[in-house]
């Protein structure tokens, strides 16, 4: 996953529950005696935009919600891209791959909180709001909290979806228009995530329907208590949860926006986990007596987005030259810290579909400035290069990448001025058209290399998560070729043609892949990081406190 400090309707929204403590129904019903009482402290570099996954596209939203507080019908095993049963106990799929018949799972129970109390446990009813209220434009729920679905449209769910029904209280029957490999596998991903129906209907009739999308309600293994504007979130461990109930008894995520400031923490034992550590201290971490530091191949890309509709980025031979000119090894080395794999694809290297074959990622002034020559601009020009504001999983300091970056580019004379906006202005502007070019990253969210290249390339997601704004038929047609197939060796030739169009064409320029650090206390147990870069709980054990 994905993309995103609070906006200006998120904020509004959330302030209506920025509670002190947790609630008292879910505080009764949750938790053990408070001498018996463990806590989990995470501490989180920013505040999510959403507690709502079905509005979100970033990691902290999803780690602060989906990832928590709700289910869905399959789910991905824990440190892998393979996906098992949870809300759905089994299922079948017709010979044509159009129809995928759900079987749920009986006695699931739904949270509580002051304002609602389930008269019900969890239902087919349920599954149908949660997607209809994204697919249906006439559905109560569709514009409820200005909800825009961002991930639903990326996976081009509302053209492949065709319905969602109701068989009976325990069956769902999802009809697609056309066979689409990576179904089930999006199942997992958070945007599907399950809410409640009857908290939605109760919702509406009070006239408050966003409480549904700021106050959450699901049926996950943590339930939701209250949130401080940038300070903190809190969660109880549900009593009631179909698993059995978490190893411990709350969960806070505290903000902490330095990295530095959060290292402190977790050698002070005051969090269990930290988010984003400076690529600097990574070496210091790994003797750190106080620090279980782990570690694995992140499935995600760093990159520059060009947007591809406004000159002098429509000329290919520009967009080649900017390419060539950037040293991605000093990246490595500097932004890095060595912790992470210069980039020639959208797709890393650890994906299936990866294609090895393509040339490697060399920096060429001399070949930069020739192509530069040929596009018309022999002494260069000027430009804007965005900043992403926040540092993710895939890119550690993105201001000195673009330090590094803007430095090449002068060597060709392009002079590029760094400018920067507060994280949901920069994808709103991003959205509308306005970049340049900018950096942002990615994380994949299921395991299949068409969750990279179609929500990030493919032209039915220009101005929503295609920020290059880059369309081509070919590559557009290979991609829904590939998605069609079951045979995967089929689609991965599919996907490595596709990569050479990616490379010939440039609307990016891929920087580097990332190692995944997640920085532990020693007392936490069974702890596994997630190939999304994802932190789930529901498994991890803490000793003492």
């Amino acid at each position: 996953m994905k993309f995103t400090k609070l906006t200006a309707i998120s904020t509004a929204l959330v302030a209506t529950f920025a509670l002190a403590a947790c609630d008292d129904k879910n505080e009764n019903k949750t938790t053990a005696k408070p001498a018996a009482e463990k806590t989990f402290v995470n501490c989180v570099s920013r505040s999510p935009q959403y507690f709502s996954p079905a509005l979100a596209m970033d990691g902290i939203s999803y780690n602060a919600s989906s990832q928590q507080v709700y289910n869905r019908l399959v789910e991905f095993k824990r440190g892998s891209t393979e996906i098992e049963p949870a809300l759905a106990e089994s299922w079948e799929i017709s010979e044509d791959g159009l129809t995928y018949t759900f079987h749920l799972r009986k006695g699931v129970k739904f949270h509580s909180n002051k304002e609602f109390t389930p008269s019900r446990d969890f239902t087919a009813d349920d599954v149908v709001f949660s997607f209809n209220r994204q697919l249906d434009p006439n559905h109560p729920y569709h514009n409820v909290s200005k909800a825009t679905y961002p991930y639903f449209k990326a996976m081009k769910f509302p053209v492949l979806l065709k319905s969602v029904e109701k068989v009976d209280d325990n069956t769902v029957k999802f009809t697609l228009n056309k066979p689409d490999a990576t179904f089930l596998s999006s199942l997992g991903m958070d945007f599907t995530s399950i809410y409640s129906a009857e908290y939605a209907d109760a919702m509406l009739k009070a006239g408050k329907p966003e409480t549904v999308d700021t106050t959450p309600i699901g049926t996950g293994p943590f339930a939701f208590t209250g949130y401080v504007l940038d300070q903190a979130s809190r969660y109880v461990a549900f009593k009631d949860y179909w698993n059995g109930k978490a190893d411990f008894d709350r969960l806070i995520f505290e903000i902490v926006p330095d990295a530095t400031t959060r290292y402190a923490k977790l050698q002070a034992g005051q969090c269990d986990l930290m988010d984003f550590p400076n690529a600097t201290d990574i070496e210091k971490m790994k003797t750190d007596p106080k620090v279980n530091l782990l570690s694995n191949p992140g499935l995600n890309i760093a990159y520059v987005a060009f947007n591809t509709e406004k000159a002098p980025f429509n000329n290919v031979k520009v967009r080649q030259a900017l390419n060539l000119a950037v040293d991605k090894k000093a990246i490595i080395d500097i932004v890095y810290q060595g912790a992470g794999v210069a980039a020639k694809s959208p797709l890393p290297p650890t994906i299936w579909g990866y294609n090895a074959s393509l040339p490697e990622s060399e920096q060429n002034i001399e070949k930069a400035k020739q192509l530069l020559a040929e596009a018309g601009y022999p002494n260069g020009f000027e430009t804007e290069l965005w900043v992403q504001p926040v540092v993710r999983a895939s890119n550690p300091n993105p201001r000195r990448m673009s330090e590094i970056i803007q430095a090449d580019w002068e060597k060709i004379g392009v002079k590029a001025k760094l400018v920067t906006y507060e994280w949901g202005d920069y994808i709103k502007r991003t959205k509308a058209g306005e970049l340049t070019a900018g950096i942002f990253g990615w994380s994949g969210d299921n395991g299949d290399p068409d969750n990279f290249l179609s929500p990030l390339l493919a032209s039915a997601n220009a101005g929503n998560s295609n920020f290059a704004r880059f369309k081509n038929a070919e590559f557009d047609a290979l991609l829904d070729k590939a998605i069609g197939l079951t045979n995967k060796d089929e689609r991965a030739a599919l996907y490595k043609q596709a990569q050479v169009i990616f490379h010939e064409q440039a609307p990016w320029i891929p920087v580097a892949h990332s190692v995944g650090f997640a920085p532990l206390s020693p007392r936490v147990k069974g702890y596994v990081q997630s190939p999304f870069g994802y932190d789930a709980f529901y498994g991890v054990s803490v000793d003492g406190k």
